[in-house]
């Protein structure tokens, strides 16, 4: 009755402390992730370490890219109309560039909305436990720093301004309906074109390099930055293709003006098509207008070759002025781009100064990128196929070895998988050798920085205080087990405590008579509790409590542990932390061998209470006899019981500290 009652005191216990664990977790996780909203969300304020953020930042860096890309676009919209020999502006062209233009501005400012509202990660370290900062530095100084930041704000607000579009439907009309020619008024659009354009090649090389300096990286991966330099390279050749087709637009108005001055009775004016922006119909009534368009000689000089003008390095834009394939004159200079920044020209040049200059400037831009994107690309390969190699190098001379010393096959076969699962985990990143060099105080910060989250996962952390945690971080060690793998043997000395992060291992215990426990180990579950009654133990024992059970992994597991010495070293200096009654009782529900004694002293109430509503049952049919003398079937039973209660079971003194 004794062992009865013992057994169902402690399952109460365990019940009750289990629930007592589950509402501290509770309340731990609630207070969290409530002190994380109060500062970033109950004061309208932004982390920018926050994962949406970063994702947003990636995103907006592609949107910036694609704005690079549209503003050439406005170039295409000029044209020349093949049957009236005049400029016009394509309408609908104007109308789909523009439209897009507004949509990459308007993430434009919901961009520098999220800026008004984003702190400073310092200010954020600093920020108190309890979530809460000044007001004042909440509601003003935030933005204001954001306000009086030079390259930031002022720079944000320059790249929205509507430049192409204004010029593109109120300065290009305005000036044509003038009467100024077509080269003043291209010219005016080329260079109020660059105006912004290269601060937006800037803005967006800054707002690149604090994505690097916020997070260390961009997008995480080598081919992501293959392809940011080759979108680079290609937002390069569209820009050079279209201030090239916008050149070659001019020389062929540069050649009708020409023909128009020495034909009789043609205007300035009539090189200007009598609707400026053509949407499908400009049938002009004109009589000059369509003598103009029916002169032959101005049509074979400037129109229907490029051998009768001097057209130099423009020659190839001749048909692409009168071209009416909208996505033939856009893809044709991006070709051209392309191949003169990769093939450094073959340009042929006249001797117009504005033309020598737009070639040296092709021809340097040309040989900067080629050799940024080739050193890059090659920088980027190189870190990748150098691990490969150093990885396959390491294997070669593995299999060496293992052939020298004639391991069995099932040796090999584990070597192998060990090696492989150990890359797909690290890429050939060895942290440990990556922090060793750098100072104590910054490696240990760091170490603090990567492992809190995952102690924080074991339970048996959650009650410890940030001291403690930190010198837990400084030693943990992060190891990886193949499938299959034999951790720990019973019987064994215990080197380390193991905390499992990903996977499961299958813990097991022989029993009496051959009897044998298992269960399953998981995430936030750990193995090696018998070194804390060790550590705590006084007198205290040199020699290594042996292990009450044999690990095995069942699937490809990742966990970190702490040596034998370094739990001895925590427990020693933080004696404290383990003595608090949440502490031993999150231990003791969390240990292996304390919920295998547990399962065994329900069972064996559970069974010895049954046998005796059997017995009782019986005793209505034939009389009782005792228990000494009761059926072969009763006593396999007590046997068996008896069996289970002198089970091992962890020591009187564990966790009794």
């Amino acid at each position: 009755m004794e062992s009865d009652h013992h057994h169902q005191h402690y399952s109460s216990s365990s019940s009750s402390s289990s629930e007592e664990e589950e509402e501290d977790r509770s309340r731990q996780k609630a207070s969290r992730s409530s002190t994380k909203w109060v500062i970033m969300m109950g004061r309208v304020l932004i982390d920018p370490r926050a994962k949406w953020v970063q994702e947003w930042n990636r995103a907006f860096l592609l949107v910036c890219a694609t704005g690079l890309l549209l503003d050439p676009l406005f170039f295409y919209a000029a044209s020349i109309s093949e049957a009236c020999l005049c400029l016009f502006i394509d309408g609908w062209f104007a109308v789909t560039v523009t439209v897009l233009r507004c949509m990459t501005d308007a993430l434009h400012l919901w961009n520098m909305w999220l800026q008004f509202k984003m702190v400073k990660v310092e200010r954020i370290a600093h920020c108190g436990s309890d979530g809460h900062e000044d007001d004042e530095y909440t509601e003003k100084e935030v933005a204001c720093r954001y306000l009086k930041s030079k390259k930031r704000f002022l720079l944000d607000l320059f790249v929205i301004l509507p430049v192409p579009q204004v010029l593109l439907w109120v300065v290009v009309p305005s000036l044509l309906e003038k009467g100024y020619t077509a080269g003043v008024t291209t010219t005016v659009l080329l260079i109020m074109f660059l105006f912004q354009y290269f601060p937006k090649i800037y803005h967006s090389v800054c707002y690149l390099r604090r994505m690097q300096n916020l997070s260390g990286y961009i997008f995480g991966t080598v081919w992501w930055g293959v392809a940011l330099n080759m979108i680079a390279y290609f937002v390069a050749a569209h820009a050079a293709g279209a201030c090239w087709y916008l050149l070659g637009l001019q020389r062929a108005t540069k050649c009708l003006n020409e023909q128009c001055r020495a034909t009789q009775g043609c205007m300035p004016r009539t090189l200007t098509c009598e609707k400026i922006m053509y949407y499908g119909s400009n049938n002009s009534r004109d009589r000059f207008r369509l003598i103009w368009a029916e002169n032959r000689d101005v049509r074979f000089m400037c129109i229907d070759s490029a051998d009768n003008f001097e057209y130099g390095a423009y020659r190839w834009t001749v048909p692409l002025v009168t071209n009416e394939n909208r996505l033939e004159k856009v893809l044709f200079p991006i070709f051209w781009g392309l191949m003169t920044l990769s093939t450094f020209g073959n340009l042929e040049s006249t001797t117009d100064w504005l033309e020598v200059v737009f070639n040296i400037i092709i021809l340097t831009i040309g040989l900067i990128l080629v050799t940024m994107l080739i050193g890059n690309i090659k920088v980027f390969l190189n870190a990748t196929t150098s691990k490969k190699q150093a990885m396959q190098l390491k294997m070669r001379n593995l299999e060496w070895w293992m052939k020298q010393r004639r391991l069995p096959v099932n040796f090999r076969h584990r070597v192998r998988q060990y090696e492989r699962q150990h890359w797909a985990a690290t890429r050939g990143v060895d942290e440990c050798e990556m922090t060793g060099n750098l100072p104590e105080g910054l490696r240990r910060d760091i170490k603090y920085h990567l492992c809190l989250d995952l102690v924080r996962q074991v339970p048996l952390f959650q009650h410890m205080d940030d001291l403690v945690l930190e010198n837990i971080c400084d030693r943990v060690k992060s190891l990886i087990f193949p499938k299959g793998e034999v951790i720990t043997r019973e019987g064994e000395p215990v080197q380390r405590m193991l905390f499992v992060v990903r996977g499961h291992l299958q813990s097991s215990q022989v029993l009496r008579d051959g009897v044998e426990s298992q269960c399953m180990l998981g995430p936030g579950n750990f193995s090696g509790d018998e070194l804390l009654s060790w550590c705590l133990r006084r007198p205290f024992i040199e020699r290594l409590p042996p292990s009450s059970f044999t690990l095995l992994t069942l699937e490809t597991t990742e966990a970190f542990g702490l040596e034998a010495e370094d739990v001895k070293y925590v427990t020693q200096h933080f004696r404290y932390t383990f003595v608090n009654e949440k502490v031993k009782r999150s231990a003791r529900y969390y240990s292996p061998g304390w919920r295998t004694w547990a399962v065994v002293a329900i069972q064996l109430a559970w069974r010895r209470y049954r046998h005796r509503l059997t017995l009782t049952s019986l005793s209505f049919i034939r009389p009782r006899r005792p228990l000494s003398r009761s059926s072969s079937m009763g006593e396999d039973r007590l046997r068996l019981y008896t069996v289970l209660l002198t089970s091992p079971k962890p020591e009187q003194g564990d966790f009794a500290f």
